[in-house]
């Protein structure tokens, strides 16, 4: 057993790995999870994992047994009422409620429990919804129907007078800091007198998704008991006001999803006012008079149609293993994993002593930290107090394998707070363009979200010690380096000593010319090729899009790279071919087969017009695809830029030049020689890991428009302009690559690895980007037509600027 293993079990080894359950987490580990072998799955707070013998479970089950729709008198169906009934009181105790004064009613998921509250909540224009900042949307949502109604909302912070969270049970450790109130609407009747009776809600997590922050349900009693202490200031100070409050729960064992729980208790119910009816929760309807009579019973009432009854079959087997562990020994184990997580980060020191990691909820002290759950949510910083975009986190993460989750996890409130976000700088963000789960993680030197882990009852110290911590400190803990310099491991070092000198000697030439006319189709090669006013002649000047709206990509549809493309300029006709389809299809250049007038299409911060195509060649693609999609081509005509109400401009990197369908900039240029080093720092990798795996890459891998050769590797890093003959080009800096070159086409099936990615992650990376090759622009003032003079040729000098 190694040191840090020893250290670890000496602080948490009563706790760890279930000692006086059946099977030790080893023993669970190898015989449940044979799956996770090589991947460090960190995101149980968004989805947690089902265990083998809990799916073979599942499987047996529905394979012997008969389940008819309970909403029947038959055998089949009476059997499912009877395992439903127990599923019901299994959720009960596993939540501590007694059937006497709580009833289980099942929805489709947490958010449908939240919903049914919100829909059928008794609110009045002298009603309150209170919630606290830390929830999550689908809480939010229940403000809607609150305002909707004349109902006030607002969100309140939560304090312990000299210790954060909520653990102790008298009114008088309480702080409660409300935000302004929300109404939409006055009262309904405003010069009516104030009953003195309303009913309101108020909504808190038991722990913060984003923070891991953990509130006692005793927090419940303690405001209901001393309301008009605790909330003062309006509205409550007008007069006491009784609360109702509801509990949701979803499932813990990973299956079934879709499936969750309202905890209601029964007084509570009562309140409920439901204005929808449908099967099973009526016990008789008269169709053509304005006549229905509810059922009684409380679960049958608010269950819409036909439970979801063979996932609430499955549950039982998913607490089979759940109580053989138990769940206090469950949240012993996962909290200590989270715990050590935390003093690990904390201690984090850059090389001049700055601190790596600033983590959220409340704790900047160790000795808080046994206050939290299984969740540890956090930034990184650079040596120089500059943030790391939690999608470099996440990038980087994901080529070593290990999933975790980064953004604001659907909690704006929790996220504003812990971050330091006020309405002016989300209102800013969102006029930025940033929105949930986009790239936009650093705006205006702040982060939008932040990185967040999260432990099962399955994860072990493995995962945390060796593969999450190593991992963070070998890519943004920063080390010594050369003459007491210090900078980050896997970032770009440049280094101008000799390189004008050295390129002035240099021969460079123009090695290969690609043209990709459809956006994440195949590309061709040619000698020569004319340019124009949007870089290389009808270089994505196709697009193709579902049916929904979505274009599609490589990213999303792999197979994009099978559809081969080539253009016949004298024909001027452009050639299609898919393995999945017989006939090549023929496109004219100057088509006659365009489907209805132009629409505009926003893409990438810019606008276009864009000409639809008929039928045939929209199903050929379909079926090249095997999914429904549409051909789309750029019009030349009326392009403009499109700019947020700031300036802003998105993520395209050339404003100032047309451009068909390309992510950045017209042109992107590879070097044979970078091609060549990374070839050789993949020889040298597989050598180390001695998988045997052999990876040479192609420069075509990395969907380049030109290909030059000469002089050392990365030369092009430092150029800030280049001609080519005698057409003139401006770099627009270094290309962001993605997983996308991670793709690799054989024998017709299009496989993903880590590679070259992960390789250049190690030594290419810089402010978050991992760059390889670098982006052109065309420089030319008049029209470009298709003579001699405005063609690119292969073997032509190119000639390098960096002045």
């Amino acid at each position: 057993m190694n040191t840090d293993k020893e250290a670890f079990l000496k602080e948490f080894g009563n706790d760890y790995g279930y000692p006086s359950a059946p099977f030790n987490i080893d023993q669970i580990r190898a015989s449940q999870f044979k799956r996770l072998d090589g991947l460090v799955y960190l995101d149980h707070a968004g989805s947690t994992l089902y265990s083998e013998s809990q799916m073979e479970a599942v499987l047996n089950d529905l394979t012997t047994s008969v389940y008819g729709n309970p909403h029947s008198q038959s055998d089949t169906s009476l059997a499912t009422c009877d395992i439903v009934r127990e599923a019901r009181q299994q959720v009960l105790d596993h939540c501590n409620a007694s059937p006497k004064d709580y009833k289980c009613i099942f929805t489709s998921g947490a958010t449908a429990a939240l919903k049914l509250v919100g829909e059928a909540f008794p609110w009045s224009s002298e009603s309150n919804f209170m919630y606290t900042m830390e929830n999550h949307n689908s809480v939010l949502g229940i403000r809607e129907y609150a305002l909707d109604r004349g109902a006030s909302a607002f969100a309140i912070d939560i304090e312990e007078a000299g210790h954060h969270g909520v653990s102790r049970s008298t009114s008088s450790s309480i702080k409660v800091s409300p935000h302004p109130i929300q109404r939409r609407n006055q009262a309904r009747f405003p010069g009516e007198a104030p009953t003195g009776y309303a009913h309101n809600l108020f909504a808190f997590p038991s722990e913060c998704n984003f923070s891991g922050v953990r509130f006692s349900l005793d927090l419940v009693k303690i405001i209901k008991e001393d309301a008009e202490r605790i909330l003062t200031g309006p509205p409550f100070c007008k007069y006491p006001t009784p609360c109702h409050f509801m509990h949701q729960a979803n499932f813990l064992f990973g299956y079934p999803t879709g499936l969750g729980a309202l905890i209601v208790r029964s007084e509570a119910a009562k309140l409920l006012k439901k204005t929808y009816f449908s099967g099973g929760t009526v016990a008789a309807s008269i169709a053509d008079i304005d006549f229905v009579k509810r059922r009684n019973d409380i679960e049958e009432l608010f269950e819409d149609g036909t439970a979801s009854f063979l996932s609430i079959i499955s549950i039982r087997h998913g607490f089979k293993l759940l109580n053989t562990i138990t769940i206090s020994a469950i949240s012993r184990h996962t909290s200590l994993l989270s715990t050590y997580v935390r003093k690990q980060l904390l201690a984090l020191r850059h090389d001049n002593g700055s601190g790596v990691c600033v983590l959220y909820g409340g704790f900047s002290s160790e000795k808080l930290c046994n206050e939290m759950g299984p969740i540890v949510t956090f930034n990184l910083k650079r040596p120089d107090g500059s943030w790391f975009g939690y999608c470099e986190v996440e990038k980087l993460a994901s080529l070593s394998r290990i999933q975790l989750r980064t953004g604001c996890f659907c909690n704006p409130g929790a996220c504003a707070k812990y971050l330091g976000l006020s309405h002016s700088d989300l209102l800013s963000n969102i006029e930025a363009g940033h929105v949930c789960w986009d790239d936009n993680d650093i705006i205006h030197g702040k982060p939008t979200g932040a990185v967040r882990v999260s432990f099962g009852y399955m994860s072990t110290f493995k995962m945390p010690r060796y593969k999450f911590i190593d991992f963070i400190v070998s890519s943004f803990v920063s080390v010594p380096y050369q003459s007491g310099q210090v900078h980050l491991p896997r970032s770009i070092h440049y280094s101008s000593e000799g390189r004008e000198r050295r390129l002035s000697t240099t021969a460079f030439r123009l090695k290969s010319i690609t043209i990709y006319p459809i956006k994440s189709c195949a590309g061709f090669s040619v000698e020569g090729w004319p340019l124009s006013n949007t870089g290389l002649l009808h270089d994505r000047e196709w697009i193709l899009k579902s049916l929904t709206g979505e274009i599609l990509t490589q990213k999303k549809v792999p197979e994009m790279h099978l559809i081969t493309t080539f253009i016949d300029l004298s024909q001027g006709i452009l050639f299609i071919e898919s393995p999945r389809c017989k006939r090549k299809l023929r496109i004219n250049l100057k088509s006659d087969s365009y489907c209805g007038g132009k629409e505009a299409m926003d893409l990438q911060a810019q606008r276009y017009e864009v000409q639809g195509y008929h039928n045939e060649v929209n199903i050929w693609f379909s079926n090249a695809l095997a999914r429904p999609c549409t051909l789309l081509r750029c019009s030349s005509s009326q392009y403009y830029s499109c700019l947020g109400k700031r300036g802003s401009v998105g993520m395209c990197r050339d404003v100032e030049t047309r451009l068909n369908f390309v992510n950045e900039a017209q042109f992107l240029l590879i070097s044979e020689e970078s091609v060549s080093d990374l070839n050789s720092r993949l020889r040298s990798n597989v050598q180390k890991s001695s998988t045997g795996l052999q990876i040479q890459l192609n420069p075509l891998r990395f969907r380049p428009n030109l290909v030059i050769s000469g002089g050392e590797p990365y030369d092009e890093d430092g150029w800030l302009s280049l001609k080519i003959g005698n057409k003139c080009f401006t770099s627009l800096g270094g290309c962001n690559r993605c997983q996308m070159i991670n793709l690799d086409s054989q024998a017709g099936q299009v496989q993903k690895s880590t590679e070259p990615l992960a390789t250049l992650a190690s030594y290419r990376r810089i402010k978050g980007k991992i760059l390889f090759g670098i982006l052109l622009r065309y420089e030319n003032d008049n029209e470009i037509g298709q003579g001699a003079d405005s063609w690119l040729q292969v073997g032509q000098e190119v000639d390098p600027n960096f002045d």
